[in-house]
């Protein structure tokens, strides 16, 4: 999942070699840390928080199928 969510996020942003995706199990699942450069920030966020939120449910839609529950978190 943490391979997917690199693949997105990397094809998003201007400097893909900052990207850092961590995952971590959780008793809520799993939940995936992503860092990229201070810059990069508001295209993953997009407008009005429009890419995240696409973002979160398509990997909830996949969690879904593997039975588990994900969780995306920008860290800055």
């Amino acid at each position: 999942m943490e391979e997917f969510v690199a693949y997105l996020i990397k094809n998003m942003v201007n400097i893909p070699e900052q990207v850092d995706i961590r995952g971590i199990d959780g008793q809520n699942g799993l939940t995936i840390e992503i860092r990229v450069a201070p810059e990069d920030v508001g295209k993953v966020v997009g407008r009005k928080g429009n890419a995240i939120r696409s973002l979160r449910t398509l990997a909830m839609s996949i969690g879904a199928r593997l039975g588990r529950r994900v969780h995306l978190e920008i860290i800055q």
